[in-house]
Order: C-alpha cells, then sequence, then structure tokens
C-alpha cells in the first residue's frame, strides 16, 4: 500500500504530469530546506563558526532531521540488506554512516545509523533513506515495527523525542572532562558510551560535524535543559559558544561530508513500484535541483559511492540491494571528491555585479551557505571541457574563503589544479529562490576533501 498523498497521486503520478524527473526538480516550488527552530544566530555566525576552530562549539542538531525507529527480530537483517556497510561486530553502543544504493549502484543516501540494543536500532538524517527502509520492509514481510519522529519543520510545534547536541573544537574533549559526573569514558570513532551530565543519562557518540574533536550527546527531550545548562556553564571556562543554524549549515564545508546527492530513485522499472508508493508532496517529489549544470537525464545526476568517499565502506561480507553493480564498478575508473576553494577575485565580482546599474547581476551569493537548491548541482570545467560537478557550497570564516564539494574526474583531482565553475543558471529555472540573473565564470582550485588537515588525518582517530 503506498503512502497518502494530501496533492493526490504518487511521485510516479507527479513526475508523469511534470514531463520527466528533471522538469519536476529543477522548478520545485518547494524552496530551500529550511533549518526549523534554531535561531540564524546565537552571536553572528563568524565568531561561532571560528568557535569550533579555536576553542569549542555547541550545535543544535535536534530539529532538522528524521528519526526512524526500527524495531523487531528482522530489524539487523533488514538494514543489511540495504546498507553497503558491513555488519559484522555491529552491536550496542556501535554506530555507523550507513550507505543505501539503487540495484544499479548509486546512492540514495546516507544516514546515521545508531545501535541502540538488541533489536532495537535509530537512523537519524533526510527521508531519502528513511522511507526506502519503510518500503523494503513493506515488500519483503520484515518482522519490524518502526516509529518516525519527523523533523521540526512537519512536526509542526510539537517536541522532538530527543536531543541532539554536538560538543565540538580543540577543548571539546576538557570541557566533556569537567561536565561529565565520574571519569570520562574512552570511546572510539562512531562508538557510543553513556555518561552523566546533570544528573542526566546522556549517550554520547564520538561523531561531529566540523571535523574537529567532539562528541554528539543524545537524551530524552525533557532533559535538554538540564543537559545544556551543565554544558553551558561549564563551557564558561573553555571559550565555548552556542552556533546557530547559519554556522552549523556551512560546518560540513571543512569536515568534507557531502550532504545531498540527489537520491538514485528517479528511474528503472525496478525502482517504479517504490515511486507509485511514494506520495506526490513528499519529500522526493518536492525537493528542488539547482545549478548551472543541467541534464534531461536524471541520472546524470546519479553519484556512485566511490564518488562520494563511500568506497571504504562498501563491503562485499553479505548479500545488500545494489552489490553485483557495485562489484562491477570497484576497479574501475572512478571521478572524486574534492573541495573547490572558489577565486576570492572572482567571488568579488559577484558581489560587484549587485551594483551594476547596466545590464543583469550574477546570481546572488547568500552566506555563509551559498547552495540555493536542496540539490546544487553546478558545471565545472577544465580544459573548456565539463569534468566534474560541485555540489554544497558556502563561506567558512576559518578558511577565508568560498569553498564548495565537488566531483571530478580523476585527471583533474590533483591539489592545486585550476578549474572554472559556472555560477547561475542559464535558462534561469523557476524556482522561487532564483531570481533574474546571468550565469558567470569563478576560477577555482582543487584541494583535498576533508580541505582541513585536522579532519582528514586526525579526526577519527583523536
Amino acid at each position: 500500500m503506498g503512502r497518502r498523498s494530501e496533492v493526490g497521486g504518487s511521485l510516479e503520478d507527479a513526475i508523469g504530469r511534470a514531463g520527466s524527473a528533471v522538469e519536476l526538480l529543477y522548478n520545485s516550488r518547494a524552496g530551500r530546506r529550511p533549518f526549523p527552530v534554531v535561531p540564524a544566530e546565537f552571536s553572528n555566525w563568524r565568531d561561532e563558526q571560528r568557535a569550533w576552530r579555536e576553542s569549542c562549539a555547541l550545535l543544535d542538531q535536534s530539529h532538522h532531521m528524521t528519526d526512524l525507529y526500527v524495531e523487531g527480530p528482522d530489524a539487523l537483517r533488514l538494514l543489511s540488506e540495504l546498507g553497503v556497510n558491513s555488519f559484522e561486530g555491529f552491536a550496542k553502543d556501535k554506530a555507523k554512516q550507513f550507505v543505501a544504493c539503487n540495484p544499479q549502484g548509486y546512492v540514495i543516501g546516507d544516514v546515521i545509523l545508531y545501535y541502540l540494543e538488541e533489536n532495537r536500532l535509530d537512523l537519524v538524517g533526510r527521508p531519502a533513506v528513511l522511507n526506502w527502509v519503510r518500503y523494503r520492509a513493506e515488500i519483503g514481510g520484515h518482522d519490524v515495527a518502526f516509529e518516525v519522529d519527523e523533523n521540526s519543520a512537519v512536526r509542526r510545534g510539537a517536541p522532538p523525542k530527543v536531543y541532539r547536541y554536538q560538543v565540538q573544537g580543540p577543548e571539546a574533549a576538557a570541557l566533556m572532562r569537567e561536565v561529565v559526573e565520574g571519569e570520562l569514558p574512552e570511546v572510539r570513532f562512531f562508538n557510543t558510551a553513556d555518561v552523566r551530565i546533570g544528573g542526566c543519562r546522556v549517550r554520547a557518540l564520538r561523531h561531529g560535524m566540523a571535523g574537529r574533536p567532539g562528541y554528539e550527546l543524545s537524551g530524552p527531550w525533557e532533559e535538554r535543559e538540564r543537559v545544556i545548562g551543565a554544558i553551558l556553564e561549564a563551557g564558561e571556562n573553555h571559550g565555548l559558544r552556542r552556533a546557530g543554524s547559519l554556522a552549523y549549515s556551512a560546518a560540513n564545508l571543512e569536515s568534507g561530508w557531502l550532504p545531498a546527492p540527489l537520491p538514485a530513485i528517479y528511474t528503472g522499472e525496478e525502482m517504479k513500484p517504490y515511486r507509485q508508493w511514494l506520495p506526490a508532496d513528499g519529500y522526493e517529489a518536492t525537493t528542488s535541483l539547482g545549478g548551472s549544470f543541467y541534464s534531461e537525464r536524471i541520472e546524470d545526476y546519479y553519484f556512485t559511492p566511490y564518488e562520494l568517499g563511500y568506497g571504504r565502506f562498501v563491503k562485499f561480507d553479505h548479500d545488500f540491494v545494489g552489490r553485483e553493480a557495485l562489484e562491477e564498478m570497484a576497479d574501475a575508473p572512478q571521478r572524486r571528491k574534492v573541495t573547490l576553494v572558489w577565486e576570492g577575485e572572482d567571488v568579488a565580482g559577484v558581489f560587484g555585479s549587485l551594483f551594476e546599474r547596466e545590464g543583469l547581476p550574477a546570481k546572488y551569493i547568500d552566506l555563509p551557505s551559498s547552495w540555493y537548491a536542496m540539490h546544487q548541482y553546478d558545471r565545472v570545467l577544465g580544459d573548456g571541457e565539463t569534468v566534474g560537478i560541485s555540489t554544497y557550497c558556502g563561506y567558512s570564516y576559518n578558511e577565508r574563503a568560498m569553498l564548495s564539494l565537488a566531483v571530478v574526474e580523476e585527471e583533474f583531482c590533483e591539489p592545486g589544479t585550476e578549474v572554472v565553475l559556472l555560477w547561475g543558471e542559464e535558462p534561469n529555472s523557476a524556482k522561487p529562490q532564483v531570481e533574474e540573473h546571468r550565469q558567470v565564470e569563478i576560477r577555482a582550485r582543487v584541494q583535498p576533501a576533508p580541505l582541513v588537515e585536522f579532519a582528514r588525518t586526525a579526526y577519527r582517530s583523536s
């Protein structure tokens, strides 16, 4: 049975009405995905970004992600059938970056998977993976039950089930040693431990959005004030700053995580029943494509896990959707994820165009997050030819530079290589956040992803 839609029909119906998946998404009226509830700034986003680099930042993830609790004797089997990751040794107090692909081996999405207790797990992230898991359980007859805790934009006023805060930065460990009651346990990367803060039991995960040392802390929503009160009090000794949604939205540019590959679900007869199951007003039907990259083939927007840097997660020690295709891809040449550092002079020219009285200005660059579609795809040129796609983009005050995460052909991956990014749409789409503008070229230098050396070399072992 498909999911109900207030506008009628399924995602497949919506694609049919629009004429194609590209037309549906490129002209989506949904706007940019918000970060609900959390204030844009507690002080200013520049100082808040500096905090995770120089002292310590407190980031609030309680509101913009969806939780899907999966419970039952088939819970682990269901997830192992869909995840490219190995589940060998996966047990209570562990977590992983769960990556799901379609049968052709292209990425549907990635989320955080918590192993809460035997037969009870929690998937946290965007809806694309969570919907896929629910659908596969329904058609597969798995003995599982689901509990969905939507993000606060969907929940509309009701509180979330759990709070989720991140303490990040070079002072994070010292702060945690001070605020945790008793001794702070040693916790390996992507493992969890129970600690007590403010008299409350708190789950501490070694993980962070900004690629700095720190912890992700979660617990019952009703206890949040006692926990955050204790953290803020201890944080006075460690330069702690609360980071608002503006600073948070650009944190991944330094850690190298690419958050929004387009879910690879829009084509193929094999995926058609899934598109018929998804509603016409759900995430997959209302999300938006934007940027200078345009192709009538929606498949040109798909990425493989190898292109996104997830090759280390792909393990052929179990059967899963997409395994056969990924086995064929494993040794083939792949595009690679890199960071693009935009040429400041060209970026200044974009802002300067706003003051020109003649002609159209360039597409406005918002700061610190500059992506204006939920799935930003900008064309990257090398030697005058398309050599890749730039995605999530924004400004890092720590690097004093505009950055974007891109996937480019192997021969253009060498750090220092100069490429050109096309900024702005031609023709302009009908998305409400797209004003009339002209397309411009911005020079950029290829650098590794993650850009920051600590995130690249020491983050997982710190």
